[in-house]
This record gives C-alpha cells, sequence and structure tokens, in this order.
C-alpha cells in the first residue's frame, strides 16, 4: 500500500507540474489537438494537447476488446462445455504459450506482417489504429479467454443439471444459463484486457506510426499515450514544459488504470450481490 501511494503521489508531483508550475489550462491540455511543447499558439501558449494520444488509446483499446469478445467466448465455452478434453489438451497450452510470448515479439510480427498486409488492402503506410487493434487482440486474448474460461467453470454443476432436467437442449442451457450466470467474470476479463491494452507500449510503438495527431481513419498514422511516453521521455530535459507534460500524461495513464481497477472490483462486488 505504502509503495502503491508513494508511485502514485511521485507521478502527481510531477505531472501536476504542468498545470500549476506552467500554467497549462487543464481543459486546453484534454482537448486541444495539436502536440507540440516546444512552439507557442497564436496567444502565446504551448501547443500541449493530449486529445490525440488520448484518441488513440481509447481507439486501439475498446477496438482490441471488441474483437477479443467473442473469439474469447467461443473458446471459453468450447473449452468447458463443448470439448474440456480437446482444449485442455489444444487451446490451453496455446494460450499459455500466447501469454509468455514477450511485447516486442507481437511487435515485430506486426511490423512484418500486419503493417504490410493493411498498407497492401487499404494503401498507405499500413501504420495506424487498425494495425494496432490487430496486435492488441492477439496480446490480450489469452487474457480474455482464461478469465472467461474460469468464470465458466465457476457456474455450479447444478445449474446445468437443472436446466436440462427441465427439458432445456445443451445449446440453451449453456447460452441461457451458464453464460448468464458467468457474465460478471466475463465483464471482469474483459476489462483486465482493456487495462492490458490501453498500459501496452512496445508493441503499439512499433506498428501505430507514432504521429502526435488526430487520426483520420483508422488506417492513418497515430499515437497512444504510451507510444509518446516511450518515444518522448528520454529526449526532454527534467524540469522543463516538454517533460513536465509527459509526466502528465503518465498520471492521466495512471488515473485511466486505477478506473479500470475500480470497474474491476464493481463488476466483482456486483456479480457477488447477484449471487
Amino acid at each position: 500500500m505504502i509503495v502503491v501511494v508513494a508511485i502514485f503521489f511521485f507521478v502527481a508531483s510531477k505531472g501536476l507540474a504542468t498545470f500549476f508550475q506552467n500554467k497549462i489550462n487543464l481543459w486546453s491540455f484534454l482537448s486541444k489537438s495539436v502536440w507540440n511543447p516546444s512552439i507557442k499558439d497564436a496567444h502565446g501558449n504551448p501547443e500541449v494537447g493530449a486529445l490525440p494520444m488520448i484518441v488513440g488509446s481509447f481507439g486501439v483499446t475498446f477496438l482490441s476488446a471488441i474483437i477479443a469478445t467473442p473469439f474469447a467466448v467461443g473458446a471459453g465455452i468450447f473449452m468447458t462445455e463443448i470439448s474440456r478434453k480437446w482444449g485442455q489438451k489444444i487451446l490451453q497450452p496455446v494460450i499459455e504459450l500466447l501469454v509468455g510470448i514477450p511485447s516486442v515479439v507481437y511487435g515485430f510480427i506486426g511490423l512484418s506482417v500486419i503493417v504490410p498486409f493493411i498498407r497492401h488492402i487499404f494503401g498507405g503506410t499500413g501504420f495506424g489504429i487498425l494495425a494496432g487493434t490487430f496486435v492488441l487482440f492477439v496480446m490480450i486474448l489469452p487474457t480474455v479467454t482464461s478469465m472467461t474460461v474460469d468464470a465458466l467453470k465457476a457456474v455450479p454443476r447444478h445449474y446445468r443439471e437443472a436446466s436440462l432436467a427441465l427439458g432445456a437442449t445443451r445449446w440453451q442451457t449453456t447460452y441461457r444459463v451458464v453464460l448468464r450466470a458467468a457474465i460478471p467474470g466475463i465483464l471482469t476479463g474483459i476489462v483486465f484486457g482493456m487495462a492490458r491494452a490501453f498500459g501496452e507500449a512496445l508493441a503499439v510503438q512499433m506498428v501505430i506510426g507514432n504521429a502526435a495527431l488526430l487520426p483520420k481513419n483508422l488506417v492513418s498514422p497515430a499515437s497512444t499515450l504510451t507510444s509518446v511516453l516511450t518515444s518522448g521521455i528520454g529526449n526532454t530535459v527534467m524540469g522543463s514544459l516538454d517533460n513536465n507534460a509527459l509526466w502528465s500524461l503518465a498520471l492521466l495513464l495512471l488515473l485511466m488504470s486505477l478506473a479500470f481497477n475500480l470497474l474491476i472490483r464493481w463488476i466483482g462486488k456486483k456479480g457477488e450481490l447477484n449471487k
């Protein structure tokens, strides 16, 4: 607990300097679409608009979660309700292998396969939110799938037996009884996956294009909070506006991680109340 508080205090003390020391307006920081702290606008204010990175982060996070969810639920149902034997022998080792692959490997695969494929289909550079989405989809799929499997296994066996005894088919039992009972656990897995996607840096940085611009579409170069942080923090002087602005992005990232954790706890408590 002390370590967590210390981390929050340290990041907050650095991140808030942008607003208290450099006198940057919070609303303009969150809503402006130009990120270039070294230049000033017509009113003499530094261009530190974080909106492009916020849009990029939420874009790749939500899109990857939307794509991963049906695959994860389908795999979970197959492993728990249809073929436990094959699920344990084939899918489980694959999931464990995917979890252990380093982020840089996913990034290189995305750079070598996904980016050229998107470039061939849609034109342009191939870098952008779509490429980042596909990379993150593969990265968060094992997490969401594992937690979905755990949620389905946690449904009491007598739920299934009672449903079948009342004349329901196997699919009706799975869809109307098992899935509904496992919804809180599945939602928790989805949010966990989103939290990982939101905080992922290296793999996304390699395929998104790292352009601090508001994305016009899914295949135009963009950036995320983490990609701008990792590429820029080593090139700034401690205490300068550029450095403080990056710490503000780090604080925003930390607050979003806290929000994801609070959402997970809320879903868990709501699931316990519904039992």
